[in-house]
Protein backbone atom coordinates (compact mmCIF):
# COMPACT_ATOMS: atom_id res chain seq x y z
CA UNK A 1 0.00 0.00 0.00
CA UNK A 2 1.10 3.28 -0.47
CA UNK A 3 1.01 5.37 2.30
CA UNK A 4 2.36 8.27 0.06
CA UNK A 5 -0.48 9.17 -1.50
CA UNK A 6 -3.33 9.19 1.33
CA UNK A 7 -3.03 12.31 2.47
CA UNK A 8 -2.97 13.73 -0.54
CA UNK A 9 -6.13 12.11 -1.14
CA UNK A 10 -8.06 15.01 0.11
CA UNK A 11 -6.84 17.52 -2.65
CA UNK A 12 -8.53 18.46 -5.96
CA UNK A 13 -6.94 19.99 -8.47
CA UNK A 14 -8.35 22.05 -11.54
CA UNK A 15 -9.20 19.09 -14.09
CA UNK A 16 -11.28 17.96 -10.68
CA UNK A 17 -13.05 20.95 -10.58
CA UNK A 18 -14.14 20.71 -13.96
CA UNK A 19 -15.69 17.26 -13.45
CA UNK A 20 -17.43 18.46 -10.33
CA UNK A 21 -19.25 21.62 -11.73
CA UNK A 22 -19.89 18.99 -14.94
CA UNK A 23 -21.74 16.87 -12.22
CA UNK A 24 -23.79 19.47 -10.46
CA UNK A 25 -24.72 20.85 -13.55
CA UNK A 26 -26.00 17.82 -14.84
CA UNK A 27 -27.34 17.38 -11.38
CA UNK A 28 -29.45 20.62 -11.02
CA UNK A 29 -29.64 22.24 -14.08
CA UNK A 30 -28.82 25.70 -15.59
CA UNK A 31 -31.60 27.71 -14.23
CA UNK A 32 -30.96 26.65 -10.36
CA UNK A 33 -26.71 27.12 -10.25
CA UNK A 34 -27.44 30.91 -9.45
CA UNK A 35 -30.26 30.65 -6.86
CA UNK A 36 -27.53 27.75 -5.20
CA UNK A 37 -24.50 30.07 -5.62
CA UNK A 38 -27.03 33.11 -4.14
CA UNK A 39 -27.76 30.57 -1.45
CA UNK A 40 -24.01 29.75 -0.56
CA UNK A 41 -23.11 32.97 -0.35
CA UNK A 42 -25.50 34.57 1.76
CA UNK A 43 -24.86 31.88 4.22
CA UNK A 44 -21.06 32.32 4.10
CA UNK A 45 -22.21 36.14 4.68
CA UNK A 46 -24.18 35.29 7.50
CA UNK A 47 -21.79 33.06 9.00
CA UNK A 48 -19.26 35.94 8.82
CA UNK A 49 -20.79 38.18 10.37
CA UNK A 50 -22.21 35.81 13.51
CA UNK A 51 -18.46 35.59 13.64
CA UNK A 52 -17.78 39.28 14.03
CA UNK A 53 -20.61 39.84 16.56
CA UNK A 54 -19.00 36.64 18.79
CA UNK A 55 -15.90 38.38 18.50
CA UNK A 56 -17.22 41.78 19.25
CA UNK A 57 -19.20 40.96 22.74
CA UNK A 58 -16.27 38.75 24.40
CA UNK A 59 -14.56 42.05 25.26
CA UNK A 60 -18.16 43.81 26.01
CA UNK A 61 -18.76 40.83 28.61
CA UNK A 62 -15.16 40.57 29.89
CA UNK A 63 -15.56 44.16 30.82
CA UNK A 64 -19.45 43.29 32.43
CA UNK A 65 -17.69 41.20 35.07
CA UNK A 66 -16.52 43.29 37.84
CA UNK A 67 -15.01 41.93 41.33
CA UNK A 68 -17.61 42.04 43.71
CA UNK A 69 -17.07 44.54 46.01
CA UNK A 70 -15.17 43.08 49.71
CA UNK A 71 -16.78 43.77 52.90
CA UNK A 72 -14.59 45.51 55.51
CA UNK A 73 -13.86 43.26 58.28
CA UNK A 74 -15.11 44.03 61.44
CA UNK A 75 -12.60 43.87 63.97
CA UNK A 76 -13.06 41.30 66.58
CA UNK A 77 -13.19 41.41 70.57
CA UNK A 78 -9.69 41.38 71.92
Amino acid sequence: MNFVAIPLAGLVGGGEWVWIFIIVLLLFGGAKLPALARGLGQSVKEFKKAQREDDDDKPASDAKKTETPKTPSTPGPN
